[in-house]
């Protein structure tokens, strides 16, 4: 008996068949460095974009906590007016969270800090001071002199209890210029109305956070300074980065008109 002979396969079946075994070595050879450096390069790029969102989160959420934290600043101030009848004074810087108060007057009006101690806020650092969630001190700022008063005025209105009665609630802030640029600016007016954020002779006291970048001055922008020059005329605006034409600006600031405070007091009782 005559042995079988297979036949040959035909050329599709060997074709898929080589195809298969070169497949197997590929598997067995593991992935060629062109391939690593491929998937290398996705993960990299996978986790950057990863860690960029999540950088954007944290700083969404820290601003988002130091608003809320100006907003219960401004509350805690109006408190302490309703109890004591006046504003408290700005605390001043090497010192304690206490205001500055004379007795009749402020030791500062226009670079002065929180004065946490005085009005019972919290967070607050070591010393007592106010701090936003950068661990910055927040800053704190109330009008000097008035204008528009029925009858004769006594300076200063809104941190004397006695004076405040007397000159009664027609008085309006004529020192702070709260502007949307520093540029064209003075150093006691924003000097136009169109670079106004607010209508002039109108706050009664501010509350601001100098930002993430409020502990170093070299990285202040041009807006920024004029946040923390010490004199009645300041800046709030949109964020800006450095890229930006009007330079670096991360200031949170919320301002309390005159008419809300009266109004805060009237209803108390403690005006008129």
């Amino acid at each position: 008996q005559r042995p079988s002979r297979s036949l040959p396969l035909p050329a599709d079946t060997r074709e898929r068949r080589a195809d298969r075994d070169m497949q197997l070595r590929r598997a067995q050879r593991g992935f060629s460095l062109v391939e690593l450096a491929i998937a290398f390069t996705i993960v990299a790029l996978l986790i950057g974009g990863a860690m960029m969102t999540l950088s954007a989160q944290i700083e969404q959420r820290n601003s988002s906590e130091t608003q809320r934290r100006l907003n219960a600043a401004v509350n805690a101030v109006i408190a302490f007016a309703i109890v004591n009848g006046r504003l408290p004074c700005p605390a001043v810087a090497g010192a304690t969270g206490d205001e500055a108060f004379t007795g009749s007057n402020c030791t500062t009006w226009y670079g002065g800090f929180l004065p946490a101690k005085t009005i019972g806020f919290q967070p607050s650092d070591i010393a007592g001071y106010a701090v936003d969630t950068w661990g910055n001190r927040i800053r704190y700022v109330v009008s000097q002199s008035v204008t528009g008063c029925s009858g004769t005025v006594a300076n200063p209105h809104f941190v004397s209890q006695a004076n405040l009665k007397a000159n009664g609630v027609s008085c309006r802030p004529s020192d702070i210029d709260i502007c949307l640029s520093a540029t064209g600016a003075s150093a006691t007016s924003c000097n136009s109305s169109a670079n106004r954020a607010v209508t002039s002779d109108t706050v009664a006291f501010i509350v601001f956070s100098t930002g993430k970048n409020g502990a170093t001055a070299s990285a202040y922008g041009t807006d920024e300074l004029a946040n923390v020059d010490g004199n009645p005329v300041f800046v709030s605006r949109t964020p800006s980065g450095p890229d930006s034409s009007a330079g670096t600006f991360d200031d949170l600031m919320v301002w309390v008109p005159a008419g809300v405070l009266y109004s805060k007091l009237i209803s108390a009782g403690v005006l008129p």
